[in-house]
């Protein structure tokens, strides 16, 4: 039970507002118990009832959950006070964040025609003239392109589309291990997670049939460079996986193709398997910049109207000055060639470094994308012991939902020089931790 800090309130708006004050400034961290309903009632002088309210309020937000006999406790991402990464300790070559080679993306230059005067694009959000370069960039990976729709990020488009279809609650397939932030925004919104085990080929079929007989009214998934993994489908991974999904039509089915052009691998979609529902996203921050926040989709009709309705009602549009920039650059090309270069230079780094730790025996899974998945027996041992030699990898907890452990290692500004000694590092700290490690 909750002992450090005193929920207060007679109503259960107030109680409720006063357990969230307790999650969002850290005096009721992640996990920590709440008081059974009866007992709270008593000491604030409440009916059971207007405690019982408070909770179910709290659990439809996704600040609290409940465990049956556990009683009810604040959830372990809750969404008020969003997981963070470790800040990288000073002096550590950081190779945790995920983040694409600073010198491998174009320069970018805003348009020099600026959207004319204060005015509303709610009549027209898409530039028609980017909405064609997608369909010219997705069209020839086999992704249906007759409906097409932008949003700000893959999070911003996945969250509208998740809080639109599903309601606090609801179950949704998410990849184990998967990406962390997408962990993350399905618990914020009140949402179950059931994992879906991947291997190099991504999504395991059985572990998906599995999710669907348990419920789940959604599937979120990576074509390739899963992160963190690296998995990527093959031609007869995506065609099982479209039989398993065609037995639930109803099931929203979002492919996120987060690194695209530099994920180093074929796409084979799910979204030319003739699903009733899906869509596939695809983000310009791997490989066009950082903090050029647009996302390009396209989807069946449904969840256009879906999305694009949520959209209007919100933010209204992507600034068309973000989407001149983004259309600048998609058909640029000296910005082209920049993108096949790094494209080859990620690949490079990333098998260099499989190769040096497969040489001294250690598994490792990354046959696409930015990052390498590393199973270990102890991750904290393996973090600091890299740590104590100068490098900062993320540890896989943040990551995994039911998988075993691990850890993830970004490798989109590790040359291959600097793999190997990684890779030797990595090999003494096993050995320094073998009790621990290899039992």
């Amino acid at each position: 039970m909750a002992t450090q800090y005193a929920i207060t309130g007679t109503t259960a708006k107030e109680i409720a507002a006063s357990v969230e004050r307790g999650v969002s400034d850290g005096s009721l961290g992640p996990g920590a118990a709440l008081p059974p309903v009866r007992r709270l009632a008593d000491v604030l002088g409440v009916s059971p009832g207007t405690v019982a309210t408070a909770y179910k309020e709290l659990r439809a937000r996704g600040i609290v959950v409940t465990r049956g006999r556990g009683g009810t406790v604040v959830a372990e991402v809750p969404s008020v006070a969003p997981r963070r990464p470790p800040k990288v300790p000073e002096g550590l070559r950081d190779l945790a964040g995920g983040h694409p080679d600073p010198a491998l993306l174009p320069g970018l230059v805003p348009p020099s025609r600026l959207s004319p005067g204060a005015r509303s694009h709610r009549a027209t959000p898409r530039l028609a003239r980017l909405e064609e370069a997608v369909r010219d960039w997705l069209g020839p990976d086999g992704v249906p392109v007759e409906h097409v729709t932008f949003a700000h990020g893959a999070l911003d488009l996945i969250a509208r589309l998740l809080s639109v279809e599903l309601r606090p609650g609801d179950a949704v397939a998410m990849e184990d291990p998967g990406y962390h932030h997408l962990l993350d925004l399905v618990a914020a919104l009140g949402l179950r997670a059931v994992p879906v085990a991947v291997d190099d080929e991504g999504v395991r079929p059985d572990a998906l049939e599995a999710a669907l007989r348990a419920g789940v009214r959604a599937v979120v998934c990576s074509p390739r460079a899963q992160n963190p993994y690296g998995g990527t489908f093959t031609r007869a991974r995506r065609d099982a996986l479209v039989g398993v999904l065609r037995t639930a039509p109803d099931v929203l089915v979002v492919e996120n193709d987060h690194a695209s052009e530099v994920a180093g691998a074929p796409l084979w979609t799910l979204t030319d398997g003739g699903l009733a529902r899906w869509v596939h996203v695809r983000t310009v921050s791997k490989f066009l910049g950082t903090d050029l926040r647009l996302t390009a989709a396209a989807c069946d009709a449904t969840t256009l109207a879906r999305h694009d309705g949520r959209l209007l009602l919100t933010s209204g549009w992507v600034s068309h000055l973000l989407q001149e920039t983004v259309h600048s650059l998609l058909t640029d090309d000296a910005t082209r060639a920049l993108v096949t270069h790094a494209r080859e230079a990620y690949a490079l780094r990333r098998t260099a470094l499989l190769r040096e730790l497969s040489a001294r025996g250690i598994e490792a899974h990354g046959v696409s994308g930015m990052n390498l998945w590393v199973p270990v027996r102890d991750e904290s041992a393996i973090v600091n012991g890299l740590r104590s030699r100068g490098w900062w990898v993320a540890a896989g907890a943040r990551f995994r939902l039911a998988a075993p452990p691990g850890v993830r290692i970004s490798v989109a500004e590790l040359e291959p020089a600097d793999g190997a000694l990684l890779a030797a590092d990595f090999a003494g700290v096993l050995g320094e931790s073998e009790a621990t490690y290899g039992g």
